[in-house]
């Protein structure tokens, strides 16, 4: 999961209510998301985020962080669920949860220096324009700055 950029969320709430409101508030995060979970909390927690995130969305189950019986699990959120169905949770949780996706589109380069420029013409620097664009097409950075320089 990317860690160049994470919030830390803390315990959710005991409140089934009040968790599923904050989880709500979070549906939209593009950040790795990081919480803190007990043992007798955690079926119901990844049912709620699989209510809200989606069984697709991959986690990973940090059990016993820098103790003796530590152990990662790298998996989607029903995979998660469906894990501990049959296994018992113990041991103090930090789950990581992957933020939301960004979807790529398919764009020529030609329309991508077009996205650059108007960018640009709305006051953007041409760097940042460039690299908006490359973030949100998946256009290569380098081949959208060299093509909007010879325009």
């Amino acid at each position: 999961l990317p860690t160049g950029r994470f919030t830390f969320e803390g315990f959710l709430s005991v409140n089934k209510s009040e968790r599923r409101t904050h989880l709500a508030s979070l549906k939209n995060e593009t950040r790795t998301m990081l919480f803190h979970e007990a043992p007798h909390k955690l079926k119901n927690t990844l049912d709620d985020l699989c209510a809200t995130f989606g069984a697709e969305r991959r986690i990973a189950l940090c059990r016993e962080l820098t103790k003796a019986h530590e152990e990662i699990l790298r998996l989607t959120i029903g995979e998660a669920i469906a894990y501990h169905e049959e296994n018992t949770p113990r041991g103090e949780y930090v789950l990581v949860v992957g933020g939301r996706t960004q979807e790529k589109t398919e764009m020529t380069l030609e329309e991508g220096v077009a996205l650059v420029l108007q960018r640009k013409n709305g006051g953007m620097k041409l760097k940042d324009a460039v690299r908006s664009v490359a973030d949100d097409t998946g256009l290569p950075r380098n081949a959208l700055y060299d093509a909007a320089l010879k325009q």
